[in-house]
């Protein structure tokens, strides 16, 4: 589980790979073709950038003729939910304990 974790959370890390999961989630199935000419880099960074979001299963394609088709794939961001939940119910503990603590030093 910690490696689909990672992946997601590299996958993300760079702003291209975010914002072609972006407008994937928002806009629905895109060529690498659309892909390339929203991201403002070359179609082979695109494509690299595709297949590591596909890794984390981020994205799936589907092939028609000689054109790929990519649509997001936003059930997979589970694990980086799931992350987020366990920190913050974490940190939620953590800033209850201090409010505890500086009520009985007001007292």
């Amino acid at each position: 589980m910690q490696a689909v974790t990672d992946n997601v959370f590299k996958a993300l890390s760079d702003p291209t790979r975010r914002a072609i999961f972006e407008h994937l989630s928002r806009d629905g199935e895109q060529t690498v073709h659309a892909l390339t000419h929203r991201a403002g880099v070359s179609q082979p960074a695109v494509s690299k950038h595709l297949r590591i979001l596909k890794h984390a299963r981020l994205v799936r394609c589907r092939h028609e003729g000689r054109e790929t088709h990519y649509n997001a794939q936003p059930q997979s961001l589970a694990p980086l939910v799931d992350w987020m939940t366990q920190y913050g119910a974490f940190w939620r503990e953590r800033f209850d304990q201090l409010e505890n603590l500086l009520q009985r030093m007001d007292k």
